[in-house]
């Protein structure tokens, strides 16, 4: 649990330098499932196991344990195409080595270990952290 803290705290502080230029925050659960909040007065507290989302358009609980990704974004709908579609996804390490190809998302978190992946559907990339 102290290292999902410390993982969020310290991806917090770097995604808040980023903030900016960004309309959205997207949280993918680990389920594959994604909510997108805008990112006007946002704040994120910790409270147990739950992280505690507030924006202008008001408050979202999370369990810690269940969220797999957050990332900022100008294109919620193109993480969610990537995320949630039954499109085939090629698959990458961190450090650009290919990891072979699936024909969804959902797929290929079943077949990976838990790390960090850089995932393609050919239009959208995103890097994702599966538990």
């Amino acid at each position: 649990m102290r290292k999902i803290v410390l993982l969020l705290a310290v991806a917090w502080c770097t995604w808040a330098a980023q903030a900016g230029e960004f309309a959205y925050l997207v949280f993918t659960n680990t389920s594959g499932s994604a909510t997108v909040l805008g990112v006007s007065n946002l704040r994120m507290s910790i409270e147990g196991t739950s992280l505690q989302v507030t924006n202008d358009e008001g408050t979202v609980n999370m369990v810690l344990t269940e969220l797999a990704s957050m990332q900022f974004s100008n294109d919620p709908a193109a993480i969610d195409n990537v995320l949630n579609g039954d499109e085939t996804v090629q698959v990458f390490s961190v450090s650009g080595m290919s990891l072979g190809t699936f024909g969804s998302m959902i797929e290929a978190a079943q077949q990976l270990n838990a790390g960090v992946y850089v995932i393609s559907n050919g239009k959208n990339t995103q890097t994702i952290v599966l538990q």
